[in-house]
């Protein structure tokens, strides 16, 4: 089966009342362990790539094991690039292969942000590839996009309809309370999402997916794994996974992790150096590492986004 879009997953989450996953990735043993756990559970997937992800493994590797990956589980995969910044980002993973682009102008006035997301949405769409867009601004910090709190912005329901007009994007991510990174909320805190303003947004545009980013949970069994290896992580609250499950019910059709795949890798590594110090041998420390991304990546599918057995 080839790389797919994300349009005929999105109708029927939207209408089965599930989100799909969308796992952010690096290297081969991020990609195996999220496929795995994606044919282990009958799920279908989304991989996306960060500029900097890019930049970090190649672009043609990068979308060489995305294939590769496609032809081991026989998966419906979507490609898509996550935070592209310009239009010349999105063309260029458009040419490269990628089935679906996000373009962020969210930092850019309204008027701005319609105009190169419809030159982004121009160019995919007569390629064959499908545009995520964004209304609102996250804080946090993933790769290249940093946002302090302060220039964080709910999304304003009253715009939305006009934006997906003008632009034609088929998808919005829309910013309700989640963040990037791992340091999301304060210990003590009590995290809530804006419901209200997804069930407004819903309303206005009936039947269209909304994507949430920054929706990463921090499991603390990681963190803890982590400090206790040698690591410094302050703590921090995630996004809490029953409020991820609710919106996945409503009209959010994409959740994207990060963060947690990170911890999961790193705690798992950290403790294996501790545990194995003369090991020089990558295959040894990575193994473990690939393994716990494929349960944390399970977890999420069954438990969170509810997209087991819907193939």
């Amino acid at each position: 089966m080839p790389l797919v879009t994300s349009t005929e997953m999105f109708k029927k989450a939207y209408e089965g009342g599930y989100a799909i996953g969308a796992f952010n990735v690096n290297n081969m043993e991020i990609i195996q362990g999220i496929t795995e756990a994606a044919k282990e559970c009958n799920s279908p997937v989304i991989l996306q790539v960060s500029k900097g992800a890019r930049a970090y493994a190649n672009r043609t590797y990068l979308v060489k094991l995305v294939e590769a990956a496609e032809i081991e589980t026989g998966l419906p995969i979507v490609l898509h690039l996550d935070h592209g910044d310009s239009f010349e980002t999105c063309k260029s993973c458009i040419d490269d292969g990628f089935t679906s682009v996000m373009i962020d102008a969210s930092s850019k006035s309204f008027e701005e942000n319609i105009a190169i997301t419809k030159q982004v949405v121009d160019y995919a769409h007569a390629h064959g590839v499908v545009v995520e867009a964004e209304l609102g601004t996250l804080a946090g910090v993933e790769d290249e996009v940093s946002v302090s709190a302060e220039d964080s912005s709910y999304t304003r329901p009253e715009d939305v309809q006009e934006f997906v007009q003008r632009t034609g994007c088929d998808s919005l991510a829309i910013a309700i309370g989640t963040s990037h990174g791992a340091y999301k909320f304060k210990p003590g805190t009590n995290p809530q999402l804006r419901f209200d303003i997804l069930e407004e947004v819903q309303k206005r545009l009936p039947g269209f997916p909304i994507v949430l980013h920054g929706s990463s949970s921090v499991p603390q069994d990681y963190v803890k794994m982590i400090n206790e290896n040698g690591g410094h992580m302050p703590d921090a609250i995630g996004v809490p996974e029953d409020q991820l499950r609710q919106a996945s019910k409503l009209a959010v059709c994409k959740i994207n992790i990060d963060s947690d795949l990170r911890l999961a890798m790193t705690g798992t590594i950290r403790k294996y150096f501790n545990e194995h110090p003369g090991d020089f041998d990558p295959r040894q420390y990575l193994k473990p590492a690939r393994a716990n991304i494929k349960e944390m990546v399970k977890h999420k599918i069954v438990d969170v986004l509810g997209s087991d057995n819907k193939l």
